[in-house]
């Protein structure tokens, strides 16, 4: 009988779990910028995960004016899963990734939101698992970390390895925000959270995604990992370069002037 008690037990969790999710909504922010290849992929491979385990969803695609066509691809995608699913939600220019999160979280009508990368390096298939763990604890940030058991990066050269291994050993040092990838950008935030912290952080760059980390510990808020394998980018070239990691530098450094 006991057995039989502790069976019911998981049971009972495992579908009070289920069910949360499905009463819940995920805004997925996809920030864009020459993506018409990776476009279409993603948003397949996002509304199947969705779909597969019964998750409420919408996808926000923030285009910076991409002359490649990504836009156009966008409102073929809205005829195809639909306006209530595909937001798009363009801007005049390149203006920053940060302030592209702050522009889209407008438009989410999700009480949970996902931001990830448009460029199929992160899998949607983590995205389940991610909000599986945040239900468990009630973790106000769930991040997909490419550095603990189970995690890792596939398709960079060593040199790029050892600056994101840098950057992140760098902040660790610094800031100590007892987390182990403070430079991934494939997070779960609670939508309320997320508007704070957004509100909270300075930098609108590439420092913007290992600012709102440090911000979420200084806020006690609750942050959770998840291992994710991260992929380089399928089509298109990277957006990194020398002047991101002076101002990732930069940003560090003002953190632990300031916190």
């Amino acid at each position: 009988m006991a057995a039989d008690h502790a069976i019911l037990n998981v049971d009972d969790t495992f579908t009070s779990q289920i069910n949360a999710m499905t009463t819940d909504k995920y805004s997925v922010l996809l920030p864009t910028y020459n993506e018409r290849e990776n476009l279409p992929v993603i948003t397949w491979l996002l509304a199947r995960t969705f779909t597969q385990h019964n998750i409420d969803w919408e996808i926000v695609i923030i285009d910076d004016a991409s002359p490649d066509g990504t836009q156009d691809v966008a409102r073929e995608l809205q005829k195809i899963y639909g306006e209530d699913r595909i937001q798009l939600r363009p801007r005049a220019g390149k203006l920053g990734l940060g302030t592209a999160y702050v522009h889209g979280i407008q438009f989410a009508t999700g009480n949970y939101t996902i931001i990830m990368d448009a460029d199929f390096s992160h899998h949607p298939k983590f995205i389940p698992e991610m909000i599986r763990l945040q239900k468990q604890h009630d973790y106000d940030v769930v991040s997909g970390t490419r550095y603990k058991t189970g995690g890792g990066v596939y398709g960079w050269d060593l040199k790029r390895k050892l600056v994101s291994r840098g950057a992140n050993f760098l902040a660790t040092l610094l800031l100590r925000p007892k987390a182990s990838d403070l430079t991934g950008s494939f997070r779960l935030y609670k939508k309320d959270v997320l508007l704070q912290l957004i509100q909270a952080t300075i930098a609108k760059g590439y420092v913007f995604q290992m600012e709102m980390i440090v911000r979420a510990r200084q806020f006690n808020y609750k942050v959770g990992e998840v291992p994710i394998t991260f992929v380089d980018r399928v089509y298109g070239e990277s957006k990194m370069g020398a002047s991101e990691i002076v101002q990732y530098a930069q940003g560090v450094w003002r953190l632990f002037r300031t916190i």
